[in-house]
């Protein structure tokens, strides 16, 4: 666990990914709401995509946006990923892309698993969220409903985020990072 926080905030370029079958631009509130909160919190938004949940799909835009390259200012340093994680026939945001995943981050399934009992009991246990590390990106995945976003953002994502939190975040493992911390 890396403990090098940056003395000032440093904003990250997040890419936003709305896996749904029915979902549109216009009706897209949990895409639409990590957008907002993402921007409120001081992130630039790299890319907003709706994709159907299909597992190929899925895996060209992620992997679009891991391969980005890190020498630009728009590469996309994190994903949010909302939808496609329910056990519903065509559910499969976990299977397309936990095989891309350098490292997976199994601590965030868990702690969304716990932050989502309070709100939903036992339900819970089918929220298959997983993040991982990809090529210096990491990627969320979360429920597509706009509490499960708001539970994700709020109680992990965005500390996690965030340069200053303390004891460690995940922008030090970044791509760029070498970057920022000269200019932190």
């Amino acid at each position: 666990m890396a403990h090098n926080q940056f003395e000032k905030f440093i904003p990250v370029n997040i890419a936003v990914l709305t896996v749904s079958d029915t979902r549109t631009e216009e009706n897209d509130t949990s895409g639409h709401l990590l957008v907002e909160s993402l921007t409120a919190a001081g992130h630039k938004l790299a890319d907003k995509v709706i994709v159907k949940d299909d597992i190929y799909k899925i895996r060209e835009v992620v992997s679009r946006w891991i391969a980005s390259d890190a020498g630009t200012p728009d590469c996309v340093q994190a994903v949010l990923v909302t939808g496609g994680t329910g056990f519903a026939g065509r559910d499969s945001t976990p299977e397309a892309l936990m095989p891309i995943f350098d490292k997976q981050i199994d601590g965030y399934g868990e702690l969304f698993r716990q932050l989502s009992y309070e709100q939903i009991k036992t339900s819970t246990i089918q929220s298959r969220t997983v993040a991982g590390m990809a090529n210096g990106t990491v990627i969320f995945v979360m429920p597509g409903s706009n509490n499960a976003c708001k539970t994700a953002w709020e109680g992990i994502i965005r500390d996690q985020l965030n340069s200053q939190h303390r004891p460690c975040n995940f922008v030090e493992q970044l791509k760029t990072a070498e970057q920022l911390k000269k200019a932190g």
